[in-house]
């Protein structure tokens, strides 16, 4: 749940958001994490341990300390602006790649890194001028 005064989700949206198009299968596949597991974090009926929070960053390219501090085992530090920058950048590339009149060259196949997704958001606000970071 996005909290309106500081922009943060809690993990198990936080994970959601990240998961983006893929399906949890997917997800399960490539980290060797449950999918019936992950669909509990993701719902907030379970906390995710330090060792899953590691292979999820690792899967979803983004920093593991950001997802380390969002899940409480870390307090506040420098990390969070890395974190919330990662999600600031995939929340613009999910509006990238459903906005139907940008649609070619934006399906990649498979886990993309956020230098990537960065990229692919600039392309789109050039030829587009919308200004989404």
């Amino acid at each position: 749940m996005v909290d309106a005064d500081t922009g943060q989700m809690g993990i198990g949206p936080l994970l959601r958001h990240l998961r983006g198009r893929r399906s949890l299968r997917e997800v399960s596949r490539s980290t060797g994490i449950s999918d019936p597991y992950l669909s509990n974090l993701e719902t907030g009926s379970r906390r995710p341990g330090p060792r899953v929070l590691k292979k999820l960053a690792t899967f979803y390219d983004v920093p593991v300390h950001g997802l380390l501090r969002r899940a409480g085992y870390l307090e506040e530090s420098e990390s969070e602006g890395e974190a919330d920058e990662a999600v600031k950048v995939a929340r613009a590339y999910d509006h990238v790649v459903t906005d139907p009149r940008f649609s070619f060259g934006t399906r990649p196949v498979g886990p993309i890194t956020i230098e990537v997704k960065r990229f692919i958001v600039e392309m789109y606000e050039k030829l587009t001028g919308r200004n989404l970071l």
